[in-house]
This record gives C-alpha cells, structure tokens and sequence, in this order.
C-alpha cells in the first residue's frame, strides 16, 4: 500500500495502518489493506472536513474508531457474502427490536427489509453500487449507528403515512377528511380502492414465477426471511435483497399502470396506495397466488 503526498494517512505513516489494519480483523471478510485504508480516509475526511488536522489528532482518532465493526461494515459495502450472512446472523435481531417499538409486527418487518436493500445498495451510480454502510465511518459501534438509522426510518415512514392528511381549514365542518359525511359511503375510496386492486394483480401476472413464489411465501406463508432462503437455494442476505427488489418493481408497475392506463395525477397514485394501505380489506397476501403449483 503506497501513501501519496496530500493523502490523510500520509502523516501516520503505513505502520500505524498495518497495525489497524490487525486490530480490524480485516482478513476474516478477505478485505484487503487498500480497501480499509479507504475506510480509514473516508471516516478521517468526515471527521475533520474543512481543516487540517495534526498527526496526534489523527492518530488519536484513529485509535478510537470501533475497527472491527468499520472493517465489517465496509466488507459488506462491497458484497463480501461472508460478511453479509454475518451481518445479517448478528443484526436481524437487532434491527427487527429496534423497528418494533411502538410499531405494529408488519410494519416493523418492512422498515427492516427495506432497511437492508439500503444497507445493501440496490442503486448505482457511476457504475458503483451505493450502499448505506458508506455512511458509517466507525466512531460508534454498529450496533448504536444502526439505532439511529432505524430511528430515523421509522419517522420517515410516520411522515410518509400523513403526507396527504387534510388541513383543517380544508375539512368541512361535520365531515371527516376525504369528504364523505358520517354514515355515507366514501365514492373515491372504493374507486380507487378498485382501481390499485386491478393493477396489482395486473403487475403481479407480469412478474416471473419465481419472484411470485417468493412474494406469496413472505405474505400469504409468513415464512422468514431465513426460512424462502433455504426454499429458493438462497443464503438469507440474497433472499432479503431480491425480496426487495421485487417489491419495488412490484410498486413500479402499479404507479406506472395507474399513471399511463388509468391518467391518474401523482397524488391521486399516492391516495391510491394510502387508501390500500389503511383499509382492512386490501391483502397482498390474498392476491397472490397459493404457493402451490409455483416452480422456482
């Protein structure tokens, strides 16, 4: 490993790296001293952004990163399976107690896999797949950085779910938000209610059968994460991401089918999925097809 002039490690020297480097385990996700001296950048360019910090201030930093846990996370920012399943053995527990506080069992199941495909990086940029993990730079531990990203997750999807409350000055006095009166039948939620129902099981048929299987053992099975791995030929890490990806093309095709086929404007769309989302009668689970007669 060459340490160029102008380089943030530059003034430690590549011992004080190598010795992290051991402390970090870094062998045991075969990540190479290159990639978690880029570790060790990244965590020293936040920390001291905007100024030039001496060599007793980075290597006391440096000292103080949790290693073990920057080492794990940035193997896994770059697809180590290895430190994937480990990843997801140690902390699915953890995530899945976190996003349960206060939050009903399916709701905290989908803030953590969605969790995940950030974790993971479903999206690319530049050719390079941008992970969430980027983002943890070592100066807590994994687990308490996860805290916080779940915290901040579950408030997201608390504004996401009032997005289109009604303001009360646009409420009508005796009526409930959504303009029916008390005891009348609400015209535009059963339209759309019929209309995001139609689409999914349009969007549904346009899935393989591979991907309908997986979604009807999530939903109508129940089954864990661990448990479709093991029925697809999949270690569980893979599972949650192509799980993932199949709700969001899943999602895609519905907002594509309401937009291009019914001429529905982006707020009706998202009325749309409100309504599919509070009303007791609308099932993913029921949509889907039984497991049955499915071939992976």
């Amino acid at each position: 490993m060459e340490l160029q002039p102008g380089d943030p490690l530059a003034g430690v020297g590549r011992g004080l790296v190598e010795r992290l480097a051991r402390r970090a385990r870094i062998e045991h996700w075969s990540l190479g001293e290159d990639e978690f001296a880029e570790a060790l950048r990244c965590s020293l360019l936040h920390r001291f952004a905007g100024r030039k910090a001496t060599r007793g201030e980075v290597e006391q930093y440096l000292e103080s990163l949790h290693l073990e846990d920057l080492a794990l996370a940035r193997a896994c920012s770059r697809g180590n399976d290895t430190a994937w399943e480990h990843f997801v053995g140690e902390y699915r527990p953890i995530i899945l107690r976190l996003a349960s506080r206060g939050q009903q069992a399916d709701r905290a199941r989908d803030v953590a896999d969605s969790l995940y495909a950030e974790l993971y990086g479903l999206n690319e940029r530049d050719g390079v797949r941008q992970s969430l993990f980027d983002y943890f730079h070592g100066r807590s531990t994994l687990a308490g950085w996860l805290k916080a990203v779940v915290a901040q997750r579950l408030v997201d999807w608390a504004r996401a779910a009032r997005r289109f409350d009604q303001l009360p000055d646009d409420e009508v006095a005796g009526e409930p938000a959504g303009g029916a009166a008390a005891g009348e039948p609400d015209v535009d939620r059963t339209r759309y209610l019929a209309l995001v129902q139609n689409a999914l099981s349009d969007a549904l048929a346009g899935l393989d059968a591979r991907n309908r299987l997986r979604l009807s053992l999530y939903y109508a099975r129940d089954m864990t994460l661990k448990a479709i791995g093991r029925a697809l030929g999949e270690s569980e890490a893979t599972a949650s991401r192509k799980l993932e990806r199949t709700r969001r093309a899943l999602r895609g095709a519905v907002e594509r089918r309401l937009r291009d086929e019914q001429r529905l404007t982006d707020a009706e769309i998202a009325l749309c999925f409100d309504y599919a989302r509070t009303d007791p009668a609308f099932d993913l689970a029921r949509a889907l097809p039984p497991p049955e007669g499915e071939r992976a």
